[in-house]
């Protein structure tokens, strides 16, 4: 089974050099293809940086990973799952390995994350996909998101379905303060809520609106994967592509050109 290992954080996060190291355990064909640089909240644009509709990519040395070929390339996660799909590098891939991201995924702002959008743009193209995150600003737990992560990986080679992503998010505690790895329905929000100031003129046609962010307090009334992360659970949940069609009365917009030689 052919695995690609991409992240929205860099070829270089330490997140991304532990998945494939897991990948590699578990005895899957491992190609890392990772983006040259963070990509954070690329969700699953197809953008990329390009010289004459050429994807730029560099090969890369990963001493850990003798035997791994490691691509690193200007174009965002999505993009990267994109072509690989379509075979840029070689056999397209039997299952997306997305992450381990820098921070949680929880809950419907998943919409915005490059690390799950790469994982969907695979389930879209009939690839198995898993999305991991180790939560905090600046995660240090490695040794409680690896068998984490292990597991997760195992649990998708064997039960995991081609169209369907394994999303995991990690607490970043100690191994020993870890409650274990369990089922959870998305949070209504993710871990941070835009603020939107003033509608500010600047002159010279030049405008500005002032944005920041803040962590949001999380409903602990359910037991969602942003609720269940803070209190020291690992979190799964399987995601379909979002793309269904929607049971809504369409009638009063639709017409045929029968309808408008009439009127």
């Amino acid at each position: 089974m052919k695995a690609l290992i991409v992240n929205d954080d860099g070829i270089d996060s330490p997140g991304l050099a532990l998945l494939a190291r897991i990948a590699v355990d578990a005895g899957l064909d491992v190609q890392i293809a990772a983006p040259h640089m963070e990509r954070s909240g690329a969700s699953a644009s197809l953008t990329a940086l390009e010289e004459d509709g050429k994807l730029i990519l560099t090969r890369r040395d990963m001493p850990d990973l003798p035997g791994v070929d490691a691509l690193a390339v200007e174009a965002s996660p999505a993009l990267i799952t994109f072509v690989a799909s379509y075979g840029a590098f070689g056999r397209k891939p039997d299952i997306v390995l997305s992450g381990i991201n820098l921070g949680p995924n929880t809950g419907h702002a998943i919409l915005h994350s490059g690390t799950v959008g790469a994982a969907l743009t695979a389930a879209a193209h009939g690839a198995r996909g898993v999305a991991l995150s180790l939560n905090g600003t600046a995660p240090s737990q490695w040794e409680t998101a690896g068998p984490v992560a292990e597991r997760a990986v195992r649990w998708a080679i064997d039960h995991g379905e081609p169209g369907k992503v394994l999303n995991v998010n990690i607490p970043d505690i100690p191994p020993g303060d870890l409650l274990g790895l369990r089922p959870a329905p998305l949070a209504e929000f993710g871990a941070v809520q835009a603020e939107i100031g003033e509608f500010e003129e600047n002159g010279n046609e030049s405008h500005s609106v002032a944005v920041t962010f803040r962590s949001v307090e999380i409903d602990d009334s359910y037991d969602s994967d942003a609720a269940l992360l803070c209190r020291g659970w690992a979190t799964a949940t399987v995601l379909q592509m979002p793309f269904e069609v929607a049971h809504t009365d369409l009638s009063e917009l639709e017409f045929s050109r029968s309808d408008r030689t009439r009127s």
